[in-house]
């Protein structure tokens, strides 16, 4: 891909050309360009019924000016119990394409594994639909730039689900670094951390190696597919063990660790000119592809950035969760995590200051559906989201070309290095496509 005009990271006015995603199987549906009124109740419909769309179900049901009127899943167990407790009851589909055909709906809420989230909200774009979409935007790099074309090239407004970008102390935590406050930011290191029981782990066994099978009764598993390679069934690929494995994922380098990039280039910039990525699997006996153990060094002209991930032992790096980011400034250090941030001075680091967190998940969602009454750009608009997301996506890359890589960021590409730039897009089962 190439870029149409220079780049300020900094500020967002990245301009590009270049290739663009086309999801085949058309709906049929001309695209819808109304604009739903202010007092207007906004329809949606929800495509993937797992855990987290269940959660954003619960939330959304709870607005008296949102109507649920499809779910939308290939696995008829998960699309009923989804739909157990709405009333009225919405209407229930395997295909999402069924969704978009629905001109009463206003907007799709995607929470699909992470090989479809492009073709299914750019194709929600071509049907004249708002999209609320999980994070990363997409399953490669390449995915994600050509989300931010098609959202713009059909007026759609775009909402990527990087919630910590409506939340109050993250936008406070932000501010304060870019300020100045904390002084001359030399280093910032982010980790996650979670224990061999955690994330789906069943001790040093990890998520197994059984034996492939027939799938369960009532899943359309070649659907489940769509543009990934074709393989048997396997209980340990499927539903929440998908982020483990390269065909739907990034591991969670990339489907947790965006949540962490997004905000360290929100508050740095993003200028990163190289990553190496070093780990593998060291904890686990299991059929993973994905490192269960990683550290990457991100080379940016200014500071150091560093990420580290574990699924063998939980203990905080620092703090009490599972997660953090620290900015150390000469005059001052800034951890954060979902819970709080801390700034601690250097001149009194015993005596910080501690900010509360306060709700994300739903200002995220109400921004979201305000953007769709007045056409604003939200919160965590597709190019925000596009960005965040190409530090994993990189990290990955290097993991898997086993070495350090380069990144030309104007042009999206990685140079002299034709085996990592294969790595920027994928192969896409027939009749899904690029």
């Amino acid at each position: 891909m190439t870029n149409s005009a220079n780049i300020d990271r900094r500020n967002f006015l990245k301009q590009t050309a270049g290739s663009t995603l086309a999801a085949c199987l058309a709906t049929g549906t001309a695209p819808a360009y109304g604009v739903v009124g202010a007092n207007d109740r906004i329809n949606l419909g929800f495509i993937g019924t797992g855990g987290r769309n269940q959660f954003h179900i619960s939330q959304y049901r709870k607005m008296p000016d949102v109507g649920i009127l499809a779910l939308c899943d290939v696995d008829r167990s998960q699309r009923e119990r989804a739909a157990a407790e709405l009333d009225p009851k919405p209407a229930l589909f395997e295909d999402f394409r069924q969704v978009l055909d629905n001109k009463d709906i206003d907007a799709v809420v995607i929470a699909t594994p992470e090989h479809w989230h492009v073709i299914t909200a750019i194709a929600a774009c071509q049907a004249g639909k708002d999209v609320y979409v999980e994070k990363p935007v997409g399953h490669n790099i390449k995915e994600g730039r050509a989300l931010t074309q098609e959202a713009k090239k059909y007026n759609r407004i775009v909402q990527i689900g990087t919630q910590q970008r409506s939340g109050p102390h993250w936008i406070e935590a932000v501010d304060t670094v870019r300020s100045g406050k904390l002084g001359k930011i030399a280093a910032v290191r982010c980790w996650n951390a979670w224990g061999i029981n955690e994330m789906g782990g069943k001790g040093l066994q990890g998520i197994g190696k059984p034996e492939d099978c027939a799938p369960p009764d009532g899943v359309n598993y070649d659907f489940w597919l769509g543009p990934a390679p074709l393989r048997p069934f396997n209980p340990s690929r499927f539903h929440f063990y998908f982020y483990f494995f390269w065909d739907y994922s990034g591991g969670m380098v990339s489907a947790w660790g965006v949540h962490l990039h997004d905000i360290v280039l929100w508050a740095m910039g993003y200028d990163i000119k190289a990553v190496t990525c070093t780990g593998g699997q060291f904890a686990f006996d299991d059929c993973r592809d994905t490192p269960d153990t990683a550290d990457i060094i991100f080379e940016c002209p200014e500071y150091s950035f560093t990420y580290s991930v574990r699924h063998s032992n939980g203990r905080p790096v620092t703090g009490n969760m599972d997660h953090g980011i620290e900015f150390s400034g000469t005059d001052a250090s800034l951890f954060i995590n979902r819970d709080e941030y801390r700034i601690y001075p250097e001149n009194d680091r015993e005596n910080p200051k501690i900010v509360q967190s306060q709700p994300m998940e739903l200002p995220h969602k109400q921004n979201f559906l305000n953007c769709i009454r007045t056409r604003q750009r939200p919160n965590a608009d597709p190019e925000t989201g596009h960005l965040a997301a190409i530090p994993g996506h990189l990290a990955n890359i290097s993991y898997r070309v086993g070495r350090r890589i380069a990144w030309d960021a104007d042009k999206e590409t990685i140079p002299g290095d034709e085996e990592a730039c294969e790595l920027l897009g994928r192969t896409y089962r027939q009749p899904w496509h690029l």
